[in-house]
């Protein structure tokens, strides 16, 4: 898939090998070549010939529920016998990754926009672990691609919306003459909805950053403010550009310096960036909330501001950012 991360032969090889020391493939991927099968003949008999009922688990779900979440109990019923009839998506997240709260709403919506010709199953690392040692998961957010009850396509990390887009548009596309329910939204009558029209202005913007292009992914989304200072979307991927310009430059020696100088309000904010870069969340917000419990003045508001903007990353109910934020409310007052 162009432009789109593979997993390597080896990697794929590994993944299933996971997965079925945890479930029994063999009958699944018999259902599969039944499916196939009855699929092909009932092409073949021509219109009104008689279909092989769909086994449970195998027929898109009803309703419009086209995300579901998945816990090791219900896995093989809810991604690998689904992934006989369509392509499930399993993103792999957790409650404290910033990252998978940024990817997560882009799959939600692209799988509410597909309806029903893909699933996409939200898998919570840390409440089912053994889902990610099976697929040998080192990072998250994960998320891998499962049809026929194999893994065939996989990507690591948060990527933009327009990215994400592309790689479920060709994953359908690469897998539409393997599966007979692909396309088709759940109960095979209609189509996806098509795609909301693309405001150009975010475009630029995430195309520069796909590019990374920092700095004029950040000058894009301050032209957008300037002329709508209360677009709230803008001004969130504003501060993660600006994180992400000063990330490209930080330096992990820069976390030994500060140690070494303490009272040195730029190596504390250095150190801070470089920590949150190696994703050291809480250390970066330790850092910078004892900074401003020792300086006063102009020094202790430099160190807040950065802290505050650090702030702005996560999600308002981030369990570190809570923390953080009454460690800051006590170094004040």
């Amino acid at each position: 898939m162009n432009g789109v991360p593979r997993p390597n032969p080896r990697q794929t090889a590994a993944l299933t090998k996971a997965i079925a020391g945890a479930v029994d493939l063999s009958a699944l991927r018999a259902r599969a070549d039944a499916a196939r099968n009855a699929a092909s003949g009932s092409a073949q008999a021509g219109p009104g010939a008689p279909t092989a009922a769909a086994a449970p688990g195998q027929a898109g779900p009803a309703g419009g529920d086209w995300v579901v979440d998945v816990t090791e109990q219900t896995f093989q019923a809810e991604v690998l016998e689904r992934s006989l009839r369509v392509p499930v998506v399993v993103d792999l997240w957790a409650s404290w990754c910033q990252p998978c709260k940024q990817l997560s709403p882009v799959l939600e919506r692209l799988a509410r926009e597909g309806g029903g010709s893909w699933i996409l199953a939200k898998v919570d690392v840390d409440a089912n672990p053994r889902i990610g040692q099976a697929f040998g998961v080192q990072s998250i957010p994960t998320v891998i691609a499962i049809a026929g009850g194999q893994p065939v396509e996989a990507f690591a990390g948060a990527q933009p919306e327009a990215q994400v887009r592309r790689w479920i548009e060709s994953l359908i596309d690469g897998l539409r003459d393997q599966m007979p329910g692909i396309g088709a939204a759940a109960g095979g009558a209609a189509e996806p909805s098509a795609e909301p029209p693309e405001d150009p202005r975010f475009t630029e913007a995430e195309d520069a950053l796909e590019r990374g292009d920092y700095a004029e992914a950040e000058a894009a989304y301050e032209r957008i403010l300037a002329a709508e200072p209360a677009n709230a979307q803008a001004q969130a991927a504003l501060a993660q550009a600006r994180f992400l310009v000063r990330a490209e430059r930080s330096d992990p020696a820069a976390i030994a310096r500060a140690d070494a100088v303490p009272d040195d309000v730029d190596a504390q904010l250095a150190a801070a960036d470089a920590e949150l870069a190696g994703d050291r969340v809480q250390a970066a917000f330790a850092r910078l909330v004892a900074t401003v419990g020792r300086t006063a003045g102009a020094d202790r508001d430099r160190a807040r501001e950065h802290l505050v903007g650090l702030f702005e990353l996560f999600a308002p109910d981030d369990a570190r950012v809570i923390a953080a934020r009454r460690a800051l409310a006590r170094a004040l007052f």
